[in-house]
């Protein structure tokens, strides 16, 4: 499956089709996605107890995944998905703008590029207000005294 959760997808068939939303869960075993917003369905729960009462609860049902495509970030439009090695890493590309689909990695790549650009600060060791105080009067007694 080329969907992960937390993709941006737009369903492309079907009574939903046009609608965008977030995967929620996928089911890799049964080629299944839940999408937030899409494939809305009502069950009827029963009271289990006494003081409880029954509802009608409003819930996303899973729809295949062959309904759906991922929509790129950069581009906004919705793509097949390709696959890259970049840096020894596969990931994910958009087959229409080649941005990197996977948010991990471009995270990852943005934190490196961040610190590549800065030069390491150097470190300075502070002394204390003390030790100076004491090695000025070092100092002067071997001026007076004439050791050097």
């Amino acid at each position: 499956m080329n969907v992960k959760i937390n993709d941006t997808v737009r369903v492309i068939t079907g009574k939903y089709k046009g609608k965008e939303g977030k995967v929620l869960t996928t089911s890799p075993k049964h080629n299944t996605v839940i999408v937030e917003g899409v494939n809305i369905v009502h069950k009827h729960e029963k009271a289990r107890r006494a003081n409880e009462t029954s509802k009608i609860v409003t819930e996303e049902a899973p729809i295949d995944v062959s309904n759906v495509e991922v929509v790129c970030d950069k581009c906004g439009k919705a793509t097949r998905v390709a696959h890259a090695v970049i840096d020894g890493k596969k990931v994910r590309v958009c087959k229409k703008c080649g941005a990197v689909l996977d948010k991990a990695y471009s995270k990852k790549a943005k934190a490196e590029a961040g610190t590549q650009e800065e030069a390491p600060k150097k470190r300075v060791r502070k002394r204390s207000a003390k030790t100076a105080e004491v090695e000025e009067t070092a100092e002067s007694t071997s001026a007076v005294t004439g050791e050097e």
